[in-house]
């Protein structure tokens, strides 16, 4: 008889609560502060996701990179120790060459076109690229455009790159485009970067508005040129391990709570991008923008440079890009 009551009163607290899954609890790890458009973007999919699953799925976000790098945890994931992260697509060019064609410099001209390719059949090819790696992708999100700051000059042409010491990540194509452009790259790290421009170790730099604001490089860069030379995106990951213990219909709700995420955290990584921008020019910043014929002429100069990954990415993935664009 007590095992009878005990089962019947299990039954009508998950009959109660919409549901007979067991509660689900996950981390969540952030790069960025939640204020940021990456942290706000995570928020509302932790609330989405509570919505839908009437709170039987739990999952609490670490901001502010509390649970290590985009790296680190991406590993933690592939090993099943963190459950969720949303880093840059770059992060994962190290297991899947195919995601470089998103690094690829000038690819983009507008959000517009970002999100033609990213919604559709090539981004949901490269999502199918990652189960084989211990991690499963939910959508893309916007980190946004990258653009040019530098203590020297205003950037309006390709030749005003010219001799400037440039900060690189260490992705090779990152360093490839600098020199494209003719200015030299300096591998760095985030956090070594404030001082380097300060002391003038390097000249210049290249990330979205709301990063440049968000680290104050206005204190010590003169100048803002509207390059979009780069569009970075941001790619919310499961660990696979994770994904593989959900029913399907738990596994939907993360993928819907994913992309309704999205659109709203579009909004906010564009509204940011513009509200930096008007902050930083409070702070003195001189900006300009790059004219639409001197940015094709910067798309041209690099174009060595997509030869020279198009072999690694892949010729038809390649051509199905820029079939979309066209």
């Amino acid at each position: 008889m007590k095992i009878r009551t005990t089962l019947f009163v299990g039954l009508l607290a998950a009959t109660l609560s919409g549901s007979a899954w067991a509660a689900v609890t996950a981390k969540f790890a952030v790069t960025l502060p939640e204020k940021s458009h990456q942290g706000q973007g995570v928020a509302k999919f932790v609330e989405l996701v509570k919505a839908k699953s009437n709170g039987e799925i739990d999952i609490k976000p670490y901001y502010s990179g509390a649970l290590g790098n985009d790296v680190q945890v991406t590993s933690a994931l592939q090993g099943g120790t963190i459950e969720f992260t949303v880093p840059q697509t770059t992060t994962l060019t190290g297991m899947v060459k195919a995601y470089e064609i998103l690094d690829f410099p000038f690819l983009f001209k507008n959000s517009e076109q970002a999100e033609k390719v990213l919604d559709g059949p090539v981004g949901q090819k490269l999502l199918e690229t990652l189960p084989a790696h211990g991690l499963v992708g939910l959508a893309y999100w916007e980190n946004g455009f990258f653009n040019a700051t530098n203590s020297k000059h205003p950037i309006a042409k390709v030749e005003d790159f010219e001799g400037l010491k440039f900060r690189s990540i260490q992705a090779k194509i990152t360093q490839e485009t600098i020199k494209a452009l003719g200015a030299n790259p300096v591998p760095l790290a985030v956090p070594e970067l404030y001082t380097a421009l300060e002391t003038r170790t390097i000249d210049g730099q290249g990330t979205p508005n709301a990063v440049i604001a968000a680290l104050k490089l206005y204190e010590v860069q003169k100048y803002l040129s509207i390059t979009r030379h780069s569009y970075g995106a941001f790619i919310p990951l499961v660990s696979k391990a994770f994904w593989d213990k959900l029913t399907p219909e738990q596994q939907k709700i993360l993928k819907d709570s994913a992309v309704e995420a999205r659109t709203y955290q579009r909004q906010v990584a564009r509204a940011q991008a513009q509200s930096a921008k008007e902050t930083m020019a409070k702070h003195g910043m001189e900006i300009n923008e790059v004219s639409d014929a001197e940015h094709d002429r910067m798309r041209e100069r690099v174009q060595p440079v997509w030869q020279m990954f198009i072999p690694s990415v892949g010729q038809d993935l390649f051509d199905q890009v820029q079939a979309e664009l066209k």
